[in-house]
């Protein structure tokens, strides 16, 4: 294995303030408490962040309802200019914007700079695309708005989140207030300086920071047309109940324990790749993750080793360094969840491996990590771990192998690895996922809609079917 000089992106890019409001109808101001938001790279504090109250949720909605009236009449060219407007300016601070994800967040800083910046930049530019031509999307030959959306976002992609649900609902003429994760609070907040350098009209884009109690005020606000949530089956189980019977309109995109097929047939070194990408990519922080491999038989012993020898070259540690493959798991919260099921993978018999690697002394920290003899009864194979955890589980019959992916409760992603390509189109056919990537993994575009079935939510965003939830 080579081994790498240090590679550091420098953190005189961000320039972080010691204290952040909430943004409310085009400026800053205070909350009635704050918390904190810390690095979980290394457990410092990077800035005290104002706490949304009531009080403050009712004058957020109160200010995207005022501004609601002038922005949905204004046509849509006129719309379009200002979210490619908005597009622009996060290309231009892309580098400083990926810096600050990496610092608050935890992931590396190659995939918040090569993936999440383009994306976040590439659905703005794309919806502004829609912006004059609703029409034409399919959805009635004069689509309107709803009106006042409320979007609470989770903190694995906290930029590339926002972007999902604040460009199509812009698009389609709503207006917006958005609640990030209070683990992630950053990267929402300098958005909300993007909106003013880009001239957005007050009132159009509202950020307010909090908790769970928080995004529940919004969620539950009378005055909110439209919500839009990301995030864990069980409080997407609550918003669903406390939406139900109001006339909102809801989208809820939600957890995942995707299946990563892999047939005898299948390129072994491709395979391998897609496999640590899909698992492995963002510390396995990912709804869509591939966190059950479905390997066949006759070539499970071939592919381990293969696996096995792919994540001894996994890099963990730092991630501002270039370098880094695995960063920081987001939270002392979330890596006490990973190590408890990973805990309870072993002791019901499944066998555990990880790559040797030394982790930092400071932070957040996971080894990559794989359990082999896992059957479909361990907890690890049935509960989502949302971390660098792989369950790896064997069959012998496309048949098998389909049944094993769908007896899950939840249904968002799953991937086929075959050379056959009337295997691929035969066995997606009947794979009860919203999405199924055929010999990669985790690609994403603006243009495509994501979205799942059962436990996982329901609606699409992104492409021609996103702007569906934010259109009467």
């Amino acid at each position: 294995m080579f081994e790498y000089a240090p590679a550091p992106e420098s953190r005189s890019i961000v320039s972080i303030a010691s204290t952040y409001g909430l943004f409310i109808d085009g400026d800053f101001s205070d909350g009635k408490g704050t918390f904190k938001t810390i690095n979980p790279a290394s457990e410092e504090v990077l800035a005290e962040v104002a706490m949304a109250a009531p009080e403050d949720v009712d004058r957020a909605v109160a200010a995207a309802r005022r501004a609601f009236g002038p922005w949905s009449a204004l046509p849509g060219a006129e719309r379009a200019k200002y979210l490619f407007r908005i597009a622009r300016i996060i290309q231009e601070r892309s580098r400083e914007l990926a810096v600050l994800e990496s610092l608050d967040n935890g992931k590396p800083i190659k995939e918040s700079r090569d993936v999440d910046l383009p994306l976040v930049a590439a659905h703005f530019f794309y919806y502004a695309g829609w912006a004059d031509k609703l029409r034409y999307a399919g959805f009635g030959t004069d689509p309107k708005p709803l009106g006042v959306a409320g979007q609470v976002i989770p903190w694995n992609f906290p930029l590339l989140m926002l972007a999902w649900k604040i460009a199509p609902a812009l698009a389609a003429g709503n207006t917006v207030v958005l609640k990030p994760a209070e683990t992630t609070p950053l990267s929402a907040l300098f958005f909300a300086d993007v909106c003013r350098q880009a001239d957005l009209p007050p009132g159009v884009v509202n950020i307010i920071t909090g908790a769970g109690d928080t995004g529940r005020y919004l969620v539950e606000h009378p005055d909110v047309d439209k919500v839009a949530f990301t995030g864990s089956t069980e409080v997407g189980r609550q918003i669903a109940r406390s939406v139900a019977g109001t006339g909102k309109r809801l989208t809820l995109e939600l957890g995942g324990k995707a299946a990563n097929i892999v047939f005898d047939d299948a390129p072994i070194d491709q395979a391998v790749e897609g496999i640590v990408n899909g698992i492995f990519f963002n510390q396995g922080h990912v709804c869509c993750a591939g966190s059950r491999l479905l390997v066949q038989e006759s070539i499970a012993d071939e592919l381990l080793d293969s696996l096995k020898r792919r994540m001894a070259t996994l890099r963990v540690g730092d991630p501002l360094d270039k370098n880094t493959d695995i960063g920081a798991i987001n939270s002392a919260a979330q890596l006490a969840k990973i190590t408890e099921l990973s805990e309870i993978g072993s002791s019901e018999g499944a066998e555990r491996w990880s790559p040797p690697c030394s982790l930092p002394d400071h932070g957040f920290w996971f080894a990559p990590t794989i359990f082999t003899g896992v059957t479909q009864a361990h907890r690890i194979a049935r509960e989502e771990i949302f971390g660098p955890v792989l369950s790896v589980l064997t069959f012998r019959t496309p048949e098998e192998a389909i049944e094993k992916a769908n007896n899950t409760p939840y249904g968002l992603s799953a991937g086929i690895w075959t050379d056959k390509g009337s295997r691929i189109l035969a066995v997606a056919d009947k794979l009860r996922a919203g999405v199924v990537w055929a010999n990669t993994f985790n690609k994403f575009d603006p243009t495509s809609p994501f979205g799942g079935y059962k436990e996982s939510g329901y609606g699409r965003e992104g492409g021609r079917h996103g702007l569906e939830a934010y259109l009467a």
